[in-house]
């Protein structure tokens, strides 16, 4: 996020950002939380279209745990452990299946619809990891403070819809969402979820899964 506003600040736009804090329903930061804006002012830009997106497998799990990719992004999916992988997701935006595969696949997966993409392994039952397609050019996950900063320029003050998704929603097809009224370039907004968070499981691994 940081090389985006990097990069907002070589084409001459303002270097400012509007800093969001996603609390729990208990009034706990929350890290890991996806945050974008929606509206006229946050199109997807075409330059990040052009960047290389990658979803890798270490040590037996999903790195990044989570990916916000612009909707028509492609995705690599490069494989650094030693053994096999077979990623896959039955996701509803877009379903496929990378079979057994060192290395890296000949060509990365191109997203075209917005949504939750879930993968797994056919081989790992415990690795999870999630794709968020998003219809925008501004996005980001929380730290462990709970808080993002999305670059904005001198254009983009006005109305948004800014739209929150956290991987232990009940139902991970439906992020929560309210209007903002964003009046300048470096505003502070703090964000509490509507509703509570399921439990986050603890999956067994499995080191000897004899894919060596």
């Amino acid at each position: 996020m940081k090389k985006l506003m990097g990069l907002a600040c070589l084409m001459g736009f303002s270097c400012q950002a509007l800093e969001i804090t996603v609390k729990d329903t208990l009034g706990k930061p929350l890290a890991g939380t996806a945050v974008w804006l929606e509206g006229d002012l946050w199109p997807v830009k075409k330059a990040s279209l052009l960047k290389k997106y990658s979803m890798g497998q270490r040590d037996r799990n999903f790195t990044p745990h989570a990916l916000i990719v612009p909707q028509g992004a492609s995705v690599e999916f490069p494989n650094f452990d030693s053994i096999l992988h077979h990623v896959y997701s039955f996701s509803q935006p877009k379903a496929f299946e990378l079979k057994l595969y060192r290395d890296k696949p000949q060509a990365p997966i191109h997203f075209t619809q917005p949504g939750v993409i879930e993968l797994g392994c056919n081989i790992h039952d415990w690795m999870l990891g999630y794709i968020l397609v998003v219809s925008s050019g501004v996005y980001g996950l929380t730290d462990e403070q709970g808080k993002v900063e999305l670059p904005l320029s001198d254009t983009q003050v006005g109305t948004a819809v800014l739209k929150v998704w956290h991987e232990q929603f009940e139902n991970l097809n439906k992020p929560e969402s309210q209007s903002l009224i964003i009046r300048d370039t470096s505003q502070k907004e703090v964000y509490q979820l509507k509703r509570p968070l399921l439990e986050k499981l603890d999956f067994l691994t499995d080191e000897t899964d004899g894919y060596e």
